[in-house]
């Protein structure tokens, strides 16, 4: 853009007597962060960053769809805002989607979709036997209820995502979200998980990783001889001991 604005000075124009559409064009060719740079160049740049035009190439071209799955107090007071407006409250706060069983986020830094899975769109073994896991409500949560785990000797979670609902050319990472409860916890800093990710139809073998979900006090014990398990997060299942008092969001 600074080669546009030098080749149109030597001509005669200044830059700021370009057409604001012309401006609107090349600011949604950048990022937000480049835009709000050169929003102080003039008032010209200031008035196409305020663009509609600009801001609604910088939302997933599906947000509509996305914003009318949540409630519908938020989807009206939503559609009001302009698309810079809509962009940055998106970028800073969650919406819950899906009857509230997935919240949806855009990156702060890039605007890629992010999304989180409640603990009720999740797969969990004996997740509805009360002996074994409650489900609760806490008030830190986005989501109206989490799985409070109590006692289990099969550690089992899997979850679901179809990949078109995330943005293209993308890395994504995965992660499992939980709380421990101010009563403590024990057994997981003894044996590692297995957590691994397969996308259906990708060719590959599913990424697989071993994770201690007490990494301090795991690391404390590394050296001493314990019990060898194995625990099945998101594919395999397998025994493991029992674990009381984890907050599944």
């Amino acid at each position: 853009m600074v080669v546009l604005i030098q080749e149109q000075q030597e001509e005669g124009v200044e830059f700021h007597d370009l057409p604001e559409g012309c401006i609107e064009n090349v600011l949604s060719f950048t990022t937000p962060r480049d835009v709000a740079r050169l929003s102080s160049v003039s008032s010209t740049f200031r008035s196409a960053a305020e663009s509609d035009s600009v801001w609604d190439k910088f939302l997933p071209s599906d947000y509509r769809s996305i914003i009318s799955q949540c409630d519908e107090e938020i989807d009206n007071s939503l559609s009001v805002l302009s698309k810079k407006d809509l962009y940055l409250y998106l970028t800073q706060k969650s919406i819950l989607i899906d009857d509230g069983k997935k919240s949806f986020q855009l990156d702060k830094v890039d605007g890629k979709k992010c999304y989180m899975l409640s603990a009720r769109s999740l797969f969990i073994v004996w997740g509805d036997t009360p002996r074994y896991w409650r489900w609760i409500s806490v008030l830190d949560s986005r989501f109206s209820e989490v799985a409070e785990l109590v006692s289990v000797c099969w550690f089992e979670i899997r979850g679901w995502i179809n990949t078109s609902m995330l943005s293209p050319n993308t890395f994504y990472g995965v992660y499992l979200v939980f709380k421990a409860s101010a009563s403590g916890t024990y057994g997981f800093e003894y044996q590692p998980c297995e957590a691994s990710i397969l996308i259906p139809g990708g060719g590959g073998d599913p990424a697989e990783r071993n994770v201690f979900l007490d990494a301090e006090r795991g690391r404390r014990l590394r050296y001493q001889i314990v019990p060898r398990r194995r625990t099945g997060i998101f594919s395999r299942s397998v025994p493991v001991k029992c674990h009381p008092h984890l907050h599944l969001a």
